[in-house]
């Protein structure tokens, strides 16, 4: 039986990551390991500066005492996969999206990034809620059923071996707040240009002291340049490749039609699951070339 280890930044009593391990143990053993409390908008952080327990709530399910997310990958790999490597690791399910540049803040895509880099096949889900902050907003009953059925169709074409994530990469999927029927598909995205508002309150305490609130931004977006990335072929940007979740299409038709596609905001926005390939390296290819041109005029 293949293995899954499962964390989320959530906390592990959300209703995202308990429906996840159920879905996710009828064709798995799943190792689910996730913060003791909620972590959102940790980023990739480890926890340094003090001791961290690890706590078995039952068989295979574990808190992780004020660990984040990749806390919670990397001490389940050290001591509970000293062996044998987990088949698959999955972050989520995310109680609301996580796009554009929101996913250097997100907790859940550090999940993922973790696992990357430990060699293994990630995977980040999230999705789309109005009032992630509203009353008992982590534990009320939400309709997961969409996420819950991609996820599961995913995993097992990954496990399967019908589609490999690739060295240092992850599977970035944003799913819409909509049923099955209402659902129009899915898109191959890149990450999108987030629209901040300002969303800092300040207020005074009775000692007089200011303090700082970060409030909830809206999801606004602007369209991205691609006329310098590299790899967009002739800036086809109205080719889109779309297929449908029950239908996908092969490799070589995406790249017949070149790789033109649409930000992860535009496809949630459009009613569809958004699956953005994500890997490790920052570097900005683009921009080498400008910089040994600059050296070199700097050494005349």
């Amino acid at each position: 039986m293949k293995t899954i280890l499962i964390t989320n930044d959530d906390g592990y009593i959300s209703k995202g990551f308990t429906q996840l391990r159920d879905t996710l143990s009828k064709f798995a053993r799943v190792i689910a390991v996730a913060p003791a409390n909620e972590k959102s908008a940790c980023g990739h952080g480890l926890c340094v500066s003090k001791p961290l327990q690890l706590i078995e709530i039952e068989k295979d399910f574990y808190k992780l005492d004020d660990g984040t997310p990749t806390d919670c990958i990397h001490i389940a790999i050290r001591e509970l996969f000293k062996e044998k490597k987990p088949d698959l690791i999955i972050s989520g399910i995310n109680i609301g999206a996580n796009l554009g540049e929101d996913t250097t803040y997100s907790g859940t895509v550090a999940g993922a990034i973790e696992g990357a880099i430990h060699g293994i096949d990630s995977i980040a889900i999230s999705q789309f809620i109005d009032d992630k902050y509203g009353e008992d907003s982590k534990t009320i009953n939400r309709d997961f059923s969409l996420a819950l059925d991609y996820v599961e169709s995913l995993t097992k074409d990954i496990l399967n071996k019908k589609y490999h994530i690739g060295h240092r990469k992850f599977l970035n999927v944003n799913v819409p707040a909509l049923s099955k029927e209402e659902c129009r598909g899915v898109k191959i995205t890149q990450l999108g240009y987030r629209i901040f508002d300002s969303n800092l309150a300040s207020f005074l305490t009775p000692r007089n002291h200011t303090v700082y609130w970060f409030g909830v931004n809206a999801l606004q977006w602007k369209e991205r340049d691609n006329t310098e990335n590299p790899f967009i072929k002739d800036n086809i940007l109205q080719d889109i490749y779309t297929h449908d979740a029950k239908q996908p299409q092969a490799d070589s038709e995406i790249n017949n039609k070149g790789v033109a596609l649409i930000s992860d905001f535009e496809a949630l926005n459009q009613g569809y699951i958004s699956l953005t390939p994500m890997h490790l390296d920052l570097t900005s290819y683009a921009d080498i070339l400008r910089l040994y041109d600059y050296l070199a005029d700097r050494e005349k």
